[in-house]
């Protein structure tokens, strides 16, 4: 039976405002942890807490959100490859702005990433004149940006790649599979609160005037005032026409902060 976790401990056991989590992913994660641990009450769950450095650290880790894929939602990927990036690439042409800015905002394990290095890169190679992009990938855990900028992955997180993009963009190395260091040249990681009250944007951007910002699959596990303070900052740094992506069950969400969606269906917004 779910048993009701008391916030305010538990945040101050952990050195975490844990209040800002979507409720029910919170009690998910605690009550996970205390099936692992065989903790049979909330009471002892507490305790071991209090105890055990070791499952403070495993807590946190469980509430940092790390789950990508490459091309995670395929409507959104294909909106992006065959309408936004193309309209974005031209605008930048014709305004003499060399430059394509993009946010990865919550980067993970860095599949979302490459993957929109793997559309830009494609599309260089149709064109004579290169396409200058920077991609400013971020995400809260450190452990996360290294996986990222090593950029091995497992057979198995490939699945959402045809075969031609696995042969063009990774080297296999025994049973892993390793980015090709060209996909790794306009990427730039680094550790980034979406919460930080000093910093709006990543510092290695300088600005934000971002082209795109791409913040998926991450809205939905906080509470709606915290959700506020991640799309009032994505939202404060686009370029003017640009664009953000959420993940397709957080479209709800932007259509209530005065986003539209510029294709049905796909999570991309532009600000009304």
């Amino acid at each position: 039976m779910m048993q009701k976790i008391d916030n305010e401990l538990i945040s101050r056991l952990v050195g975490l405002n844990v209040s800002m989590y979507d409720d029910a992913f919170l009690n998910k994660s605690v009550q996970k942890r205390m099936t692992d641990t065989q903790s049979d009450s909330s009471g002892a769950y507490s305790n071991l807490l209090e105890q055990s450095k070791e499952e403070v650290t495993k807590l946190v880790d469980s509430l940092h959100i790390s789950y990508s894929e490459f091309f995670r939602n395929s409507l959104t990927y294909s909106v992006l490859e065959r309408i936004i990036l193309p309209s974005l690439v031209q605008r930048k042409k014709t305004s003499g702005n060399k430059q394509l800015r993009i946010w990865s905002a919550a980067s993970a394990a860095g599949q979302e990433a490459y993957s929109l290095a793997m559309l830009l890169e494609e599309f260089n190679s149709t064109y004579d004149e290169k396409l200058n992009y920077r991609i400013f990938a971020t995400d809260q855990c450190d452990v996360q940006v290294n996986l990222a900028r090593q950029g091995i992955y497992s057979a198995d997180a490939l699945n959402n790649l045809n075969r031609r993009r696995v042969k063009q963009w990774f080297t296999k190395q025994g049973d892993s599979y390793l980015v090709k260091p060209e996909l790794k040249e306009h990427i730039d990681y680094s550790v980034f609160d979406l919460f930080s009250e000093q910093l709006s944007t990543p510092p290695a951007s300088i600005f934000g005037d971002f082209d795109l910002v791409v913040c998926a699959n991450l809205l939905f596990y906080y509470k709606p005032q915290f959700q506020e303070i991640i799309i009032g900052k994505a939202g404060n740094c686009l370029a003017d026409k640009a664009y953000l992506v959420v993940g397709e069950t957080e479209r709800d969400i932007l259509r209530r902060h005065n986003f539209n969606e510029v294709f049905p269906q796909s999570g991309i917004f532009q600000i009304l």
